[in-house]
């Protein structure tokens, strides 16, 4: 059985390299055989007879018809008869040996009327070249609206800028094509312009807009030492970048080459629609001739010669052919545009069943990194403010994740933070400085301790959560208490909250102690936790809910959740922006957003409807259509005209296509926090 790919574009010799091209041609061939079809039609002796005008007596006119239709069925059916003749060779009949059937059985018919051979009832030319002009039609609209679906990968492409500046050793800027830097070298990326290939920065700091790789719509703060991803833009201000990957190494190169393959994969839909595409071909086959023999016998040889060319017409199983790819095609192109990566479209498809999705805490559920929580002063002379400037004040100096917490809740809060002299460091105890005057220490037990000062009563309810304590201290007296743990993120209440609404029950597992996970659970209303548990161990547990009967999606960050992200029915890796090559993972998210596994569910569950009402309309509108073109009714005096027959034959195509089209109305974007 054909492939997808072979099913959705092998519709013509000429291969589809590139729909865009296709479309042209098809509008190309459309509007010259409409030109030529007025005047075989207009000066068909059938037709005029039909409509009841007469044909004036001029020499040569009734030459006319046979002419021009020749040259529509060599010329403008070409695409059909070549792959009609394709599909014979390689022994995979469908549509388009259909077609080639039906436009050659009209073509013979009427030469055979023409020359007198037949009788003058076949004379076919007017519907021979309708037929032509309505199939050509019909592939024109199939063409755009595959051409449509490329539409992500060409966007991608399009993210790259033409050319890069790069800072030589002397500081000289010049301007240079893209593909001929190299890792190592430094570029400079002004404001508003376009990072030219993945890099660290080196130099500078900029708000970078990321929504084209990740789906994210707030821009995002890079400085010296973070990554940079090859595409973004720099929005406020200037950066300067040092190259470490380009070409098809950089993450855009990694995400393109996912899109690619996700739209050209098979699932099993598919493989369904296939099948049924093979099913349809005989038994169209099979129905012709029932028909010619049918009508021969009972009606006449003309009959049966017209009713046969409705059947293959109309049975052609060519919406069908389209029902599937194109709804697989527009359902990756948005799902892209969401940040959503799909690597299998297995996996994609089985989203829509999963009834139970289990989050890696650290770095999914959480920022995975310290973040002050709280903040308590020890009495009413000091606002929680005060506490935590004098914090910051102190610890600015200090490369430690604890301290980057403080300054940054600081920052975050804008608050004035007062420069700090005789900075230092104890291990295990804390820091020192003199910050406006006064001598502020911040630490752990050890520096109460030291001081004889008291933890505030708040501590002990802390320390139960997991969290981190940290206290301030000011010359000598205890001010303050600062609570610090491992951030959840705002996104990811909105996501528990959606996928309960969708039925979906949410576990959480991770490393952490128990008392750490469960007050991250109560926070965001996890119906199950798995604490204390070591990363090879986390494939057990998936496995533990896969035996209760559960379907599973995995979500965690590719990395040390590797073995449980293949255990699960679906792997989806969250926060692979800058690596995109998890094997382990079905599905990549491109940002570490939680709630982008609810555009997944959406997506997966949508596209499965529309996949079902293309195929129940493609299979049922030829199953049905099929007897009506054999000419079940002429008992009761009606009987399909053939060129009604190719008009509903493109019809149908056009309805799915359209209905494939509607998955783009899907609203991706995230759900507000």
């Amino acid at each position: 059985m054909r492939t997808e790919t072979h099913q959705a574009e092998q519709h013509h010799d000429e291969g589809h390299a590139g729909h865009g091209d296709h479309v042209a041609m098809f509008r190309r061939l459309f509007w010259a055989s409409l030109a030529l079809s007025v005047p075989t039609v207009l000066a068909s002796s059938m037709f005029a007879d039909l409509v009841g005008y007469d044909l004036p007596d001029v020499a040569g006119l009734s030459w006319v018809s046979p002419v021009l239709g020749t040259v529509l069925y060599l010329w403008a059916g070409r695409p059909f008869l070549t792959g009609g003749w394709q599909e014979a060779r390689s022994r995979a009949p469908g549509m388009m040996l259909l077609i080639a059937l039906a436009l050659t059985v009209a073509f013979v018919a009427s030469w055979g009327s023409t020359l007198g051979v037949l009788p003058h009832h076949l004379d076919f030319w007017w519907e021979l070249a309708l037929l032509v002009s309505i199939m050509l039609l019909g592939h024109w609209v199939e063409m755009r609206s595959l051409a449509q679906t490329s539409s992500a990968l060409d966007s991608l492409a399009a993210l790259l800028p033409d050319e890069a500046e790069k800072v030589a050793d002397d500081g000289e800027v010049t301007v240079v094509d893209p593909a001929t830097l190299r890792v190592g070298d430094v570029v400079l990326v002004r404001p508003g312009g376009r990072v030219p290939a993945d890099g660290t920065v080196v130099d500078g700091s900029a708000s970078v807009d990321e929504s084209m790789i990740t789906g994210e719509s707030r821009p995002v703060r890079r400085s010296t030492g973070d990554p940079v991803v090859a595409g973004t833009v720099a929005t406020d201000s200037g950066l300067r970048v040092e190259v470490t990957a380009t070409g098809d190494d950089t993450a855009l190169a990694g995400i393109r080459t996912l899109v690619a393959d996700a739209q050209s994969s098979a699932s099993r839909t598919q493989r369904l629609a296939d099948r049924a595409a093979g099913w349809l071909f005989w038994y169209a086959a099979g129905a012709a001739l029932v028909t010619a023999a049918a009508w021969a016998v009972l009606g006449s040889p003309e009959d049966a010669v017209v009713r046969t060319i409705t059947v293959l017409v109309i049975a052609c199983p060519h919406a069908l052919g389209l029902a599937i790819p194109l709804v697989i095609s527009i359902s990756t192109e948005r799902a892209a545009r969401a940040g959503v990566l799909v690597k299998d479209r297995l996996a994609m498809e089985q989203m829509r069943r999963v009834d139970t999705v289990l989050f890696d805490k650290t770095g999914t559920l959480t920022e995975g990194r310290p973040a002050v929580t709280a903040v308590v002063p020890a009495s009413a002379q000091h606002t929680e403010d005060d506490v935590l400037s004098l914090a910051a004040g102190a610890e600015a100096d200090s490369e430690h994740p604890l301290a980057r917490a403080i300054v940054r809740a600081a920052s975050e809060r804008g608050l004035d933070v007062p420069r700090a002299s005789d900075f230092a460091s104890e291990p295990a105890v804390g820091v020192s400085a003199r910050v406006g005057g006064r001598h502020v220490r911040v630490g752990g037990p050890a520096l109460l301790e030291a001081v004889d000062g008291d933890e505030l009563p708040v501590a002990e309810e802390w320390r139960g959560e997991g969290a981190i304590i940290l206290h301030v201290v000011v010359d000598g007296t205890v001010t303050g208490a600062l609570r610090l743990a491992d951030a959840v993120r705002p996104e990811s209440r909105v996501a528990v909250d959606e996928l309960h609404r969708r039925g979906v029950e949410v576990v959480m597992i991770t490393g952490d102690a128990e008392a750490v996970a469960q007050s991250v659970a109560a926070e965001l209303g996890i119906d199950r936790v798995y604490a204390g548990v070591r990363p090879e161990d986390k494939a057990g547990r998936v496995a533990e809910l896969q035996g209760e009967g559960r379907l599973v999606a995995m979500v965690g960050d590719g990395v040390n959740d590797a073995p449980a992200l293949a255990t699960a029915d679906v792997g989806v890796a969250v926060g692979a922006g800058t690596d995109v090559a998890i094997a382990s993972a079905g599905i990549i998210l491109a940002s570490d957003d939680p709630r982008s596994v609810l555009s997944v569910v959406d997506l997966s569950r949508a596209t499965y409807r529309k996949s079902v009402q293309n195929l129940a309309w493609g299979a049922g509108y030829n199953l049905a259509a099929v007897p009506l073109a054999a000419g079940v009714l002429a008992p009761v005096g009606f009987v399909l005209p053939m060129s009604v027959g190719a008009v509903l034959m493109s019809v149908s195509t056009v309805v799915v296509a359209l209905n494939a089209q509607l998955l783009r109305r899907l609203d991706l974007r995230p759900h507000e926090a």
